[in-house]
């Protein structure tokens, strides 16, 4: 069964650009692993330091590699400072059929 969740977090004041930017770069990478089916990147329209992260993943183990890549800890060791929650809000999702 796939894996599908949703990442929220906000920008702190004046890191918006530079979060955009570290996003888009990790993003570039999560979309290269082999059991990544999706990684869309967003912002809310009326709040654009909130960033909306839509992630499907094949199945449970191709979630757990991907939160075992090298490059996703110092991405998220990065990116604390930058964003007012402690780390990013996930909310799991099934589908409803």
């Amino acid at each position: 069964m796939k894996k599908t969740l949703l990442a929220e977090f906000t920008a702190r004041e004046g890191a918006r650009d530079e979060v955009a930017r570290m996003i888009g770069e990790y993003a570039l990478k999560v979309r290269e692993e082999e059991g990544n089916l999706v990684f869309d990147v967003y912002t809310k329209a009326a709040a654009p330091r909130a960033f909306w992260i839509f992630e499907v993943y094949r199945d449970e183990d191709a979630f757990q590699a991907h939160l075992k890549a090298p490059y996703g800890g110092p991405f998220n060791a990065a990116l604390a400072p930058l964003i007012e929650e402690d780390a990013s809000v996930l909310t799991f999702l099934d589908p409803l059929a």
